[in-house]
């Protein structure tokens, strides 16, 4: 199969479709917290952004899919963001049920330029799925104090992700190679550009130097988990978890890889120096 191809597409759109789980959050097995769990679940800080980013991606990737005129893709990108709103209603659902406090949900707001806010939306979502695997696989490891009953709940979230970002790199793909982009070179440098975009996005959010001054998530989510979190454990868990991840998906498509190329770079540099 050639990458590109009609062939392609129909394989990536397709997996996609037939891979879609029916549930409502409401409905989903939602266990009963004792204390320590409750209070370390309202501690965690990024509920108040998982929502509002949750409820921004339904609405935008819905306004995209209605700009497509291909009838396959525009149904591979609205069952996307059909998905992203439940997400958000999970989120929803969780906050309510479990009684977490936050601030008054942003009323989301369609983008003048929708391919361009699609595009940067879905490379930033396989910054975020990668990170995202890791801390997942720290939590369900180190936080015993919360139900498995939770974790796999998260377990489907995250494994729509994984088809998020999966769909993601092969449409990319192949819409450049429609458009007549065939170079792989010029491919990587588009997708390290908006790589880069998502990353200071990330770094602002992480260190608290936006606007809103959130408190740093390495130091108040993570350790919800993990103590004397290191990046090089961070870094390890990604990776594997990634793998595991990615491992269930068609060989033929294309995967995600500058990020774990990377992160494995960083990896080695960090062990280099320790050694040092």
């Amino acid at each position: 199969m050639e990458i590109g191809s009609k062939e392609h597409k129909e394989l990536f759109c397709c997996s996609f479709i037939e891979s879609h789980l029916e549930y409502e959050p409401e409905r989903l097995p939602w266990p009963n917290l004792d204390s320590v769990a409750l209070e370390s679940l309202r501690a965690i800080p990024f509920w108040q952004e998982a929502l509002n980013t949750e409820q921004e991606a339904g609405v935008m990737v819905n306004a995209f899919a209605a700009t497509i005129s291909d009838p396959l893709l525009q149904e591979a990108i609205a069952l996307q963001g059909r998905e992203e709103e439940r997400h958000g209603k999970l989120i929803q659902y969780l906050i309510n049920h479990y009684d977490i406090e936050i601030s008054q949900p942003l009323e989301p707001v369609v983008p003048t330029n929708i391919k361009t806010a699609f595009l940067d939306f879905g490379f930033g979502e396989c910054l975020d799925s990668f990170l995202a695997f890791g801390l997942f696989g720290l939590a369900r490891r180190h936080a015993t104090y919360i139900p498995q009953e939770l974790f796999q709940i998260f377990d489907v979230v995250l494994n729509e992700e994984a088809r998020h970002i999966m769909f993601f790199v092969n449409w990319v793909t192949y819409q450049q190679i429609q458009e007549g982009n065939k170079s792989k070179w010029l491919r990587g440098t588009n997708a390290f550009w908006h790589y880069q975009r998502a990353l200071q996005d990330k770094i602002q959010a992480f260190t608290g130097s936006n606007d809103k001054k959130q408190e740093s998530f390495t130091a108040t989510g993570s350790s919800n988990f993990m103590d004397n979190l290191t990046p090089e454990v961070l870094l390890s868990t990604c990776l594997e978890e990634n793998s595991q991840r990615m491992n269930v998906f068609d060989k033929r498509l294309v995967q995600p890889q500058l990020i774990p190329n990377l992160a494995k770079i960083t990896l080695r540099t960090l062990k280099f120096l320790s050694r040092r």
